[in-house]
């Protein structure tokens, strides 16, 4: 039977919308919360036949100013379609106040394995594991090697030094979503400010690439499909590399969270993965390390502003646990320990 009543959506509404996209719904449709995500809010529609759709929306209560732009999020996955870069079909956009009380996005469901909880990372063989772990670097590359222009994503974002952009946008963050100071934060912010490597290029970046934003198959660990653009941009490449690495934990480490599966037997530890990028990109391996300490500072600060929406709204809460206090200040220090050992 259909959910009644499903936190985020007018499902009557939607079914409605849903109806005059897909042709010849069979019956009713589900409608269900999923993924760990607690920004934008994803959902999984589902009818009789047992055809699937995901559904997403951005948070509930107040937002940041051009935080959770679904919309904008559509633009570059439909963009991407024909690309080398593999990401889910759009089928419709809607913020049509009959319909919903915030912008709506429609797409195909892609099938295959996520690996977003540590239950799921346990059951893979390390065989596996590694299979899956390889081809970040090499997905990430596909995506730095987008034609912005071929795909019309030339006027995405600005096109100005990328390090000083995201400083400038990732302290306002904390300065609006902080729940306490860090000292260390803000002295951090600034040694990092002071150290921003020359910048020669201007990619698609996505902004948020690690394991649990992907689709992979579970035969081989292929990329399927890459998933929250929400915070995509044009800027440096090597961002992404330094914020994957600040979300690949190794054994002994407490930057993870609930989430350290990186740690298990079989996945490629950062040095391999490093060695795999710059093997494929050809980039700059010093500039690396201040992206490095640049990615665990900014997952620092979206950690913080998700535990703060955590405790401004509970409905936000998802499957994932709600990060902790222990788990930031341990971002912050690791990426404090990756800038002293840069030279920041």
């Amino acid at each position: 039977m259909p959910e009644t009543v499903v936190v985020g959506i007018d499902t009557d509404a939607v079914t409605a919308w849903v109806a005059e996209i897909v042709p010849a719904l069979a019956g009713p449709l589900t409608f269900e919360r999923i993924g760990l995500g607690q920004s934008n809010l994803t959902y999984l529609i589902g009818e009789a036949s047992g055809r699937q759709w995901v559904l997403r929306r951005p948070p509930l209560g107040t937002l940041l100013a051009s935080a959770h732009d679904v919309a904008r999020e559509a633009r570059i996955l439909s963009a991407l379609e024909h690309s080398a870069v593999p990401v889910p079909r759009i089928l419709a956009v809607t913020d049509d106040p009959s319909v919903t009380d915030a912008p709506l996005v429609l797409m195909e469901f892609v099938d295959g394995l996520v690996v977003d909880r540590m239950a799921v990372a346990e059951t893979l063989t390390p065989k596996q594991r590694h299979a899956i772990g390889i081809r970040l670097p090499r997905t990430l590359a596909a995506i730095h090697a987008v034609d912005l222009h071929a795909v019309g994503l030339a006027d995405l974002a600005s096109h100005k030094p990328y390090a000083q952009r995201q400083l400038t946008r990732w302290s306002g963050q904390w300065e609006r979503s902080k729940t306490r100071e860090i000292p260390g934060l803000d002295d951090l912010t600034r040694r990092l400010s002071a150290s921003i490597p020359e910048q020669r290029e201007v990619t698609l970046v996505h902004g948020d690439f690690h394991l649990r934003n992907l689709i992979t198959s579970p035969d081989d660990g292929d990329v399927r499909a890459v998933l929250d653009w929400e915070l995509s941009t044009l800027g440096e490449p090597l961002a992404d590399m330094g914020s994957m690495l600040a979300y690949w934990s190794e054994p002994g480490e407490h930057t993870a969270g609930d989430f350290p599966a990186t740690q298990l037997d079989g996945f490629p530890s950062r040095a391999e993965l490093v060695e795999m990028y710059l093997a494929e990109t050809g980039r700059d391996p010093a500039a690396l390390k201040f992206w490095h300490a640049l990615g665990l500072w900014k997952v620092a600060i979206i950690a913080e502003g998700v535990m703060r929406r955590a405790l401004d709204d509970p409905r936000n809460k998802a499957a994932a646990s709600t990060p902790t206090v222990e788990r930031i200040d341990a971002l912050v220090d690791a990426a404090r320990a990756v800038a002293a050992d840069a030279g920041i």
